[in-house]
């Protein structure tokens, strides 16, 4: 790392594919903070020292909740997901010690032709498509062009410095996600997956995607950071087109 400008720590386990056993909870947990750690500690040796570390954390940091909402001043919440990400920016904050610049990321889903949204259409081109769970649930999300440009002026702006959420301003219910969805794939959107249907095949992971948080960026848009894509209808439209 000797000589970087910055350095970018976006690793972590995947969290949705194998039921969260003991095993892979650690799994998941050790993938962020002692990689993050070890980060941290080469930062350290470097010489000269990068100016600034951007690192991952996720909106999972917040706990889940169909009512309140949460922004970078909110509590941590008090679920696994909640215990990683204090655990992730824990060993991130160590990096300050070194005097290198700390801009954590606390990632909503990441909207892009990959990740959840590819596990997501098969069904919806097959006209089988619809929310899962009750569809109540909230969808926090930021598009990964808008993500990327995050980083890089966070690389670049030795202003920014902080936790900020990397979430679009506007979340929606899962329903409203996957009738847009439906609408810019011109498929119908009417055949939802029952609860006990994730829950049986992933377990405890099916939280991932039964329950959900609102989000909003405040601090984010208060620091200046400008979005491409605000609204779920303008992301999907590009992501698919």
């Amino acid at each position: 790392m000797s000589g970087c400008d910055g350095v970018v720590n976006l690793a972590g386990e995947p969290l949705v594919g194998d039921r969260w056993t003991p095993k892979r909870k650690q799994a998941i947990i050790d993938s962020r903070a002692v990689s993050t750690q070890k980060i941290v500690e080469g930062i350290a040796a470097a010489t000269p020292q990068p100016g600034v570390l951007v690192n991952a954390s996720a909106i999972g940091y917040y706990g889940t909740s169909e009512t309140a909402i949460f922004d970078e001043s909110s509590p941590p919440g008090h679920d696994f997901l909640a215990e990683v990400c204090q655990a992730w920016e824990k060993a991130a904050q160590t990096v300050t010690a070194t005097g290198t610049r700390l801009v954590i990321f606390r990632l909503g889903i990441v909207l892009g032709m990959g990740g959840a949204l590819a596990k997501m259409l098969p069904p919806f081109q097959l006209f089988a498509g619809g929310p899962l769970g009750t569809g109540q649930q909230w969808f926090s999300w930021v598009h990964r062009d808008d993500l990327v440009d995050f980083i890089v002026e966070a690389l670049t702006d030795t202003s920014k410095s902080g936790v900020y959420n990397a979430t679009a301003p506007n979340p929606v219910r899962m329903k409203e996600l996957c009738d847009t969805l439906g609408k810019v794939l011109h498929r119908p959107s009417w055949l939802p997956v029952p609860d006990f249907a994730l829950e049986l095949l992933l377990g405890e992971a099916a939280e991932l995607v039964l329950k959900g948080q609102n989000v909003q960026p405040q601090k984010t848009q208060g620091a200046g950071f400008q979005y491409q894509y605000s609204t779920i209808e303008a992301a999907l439209q590009q992501i698919l087109a």
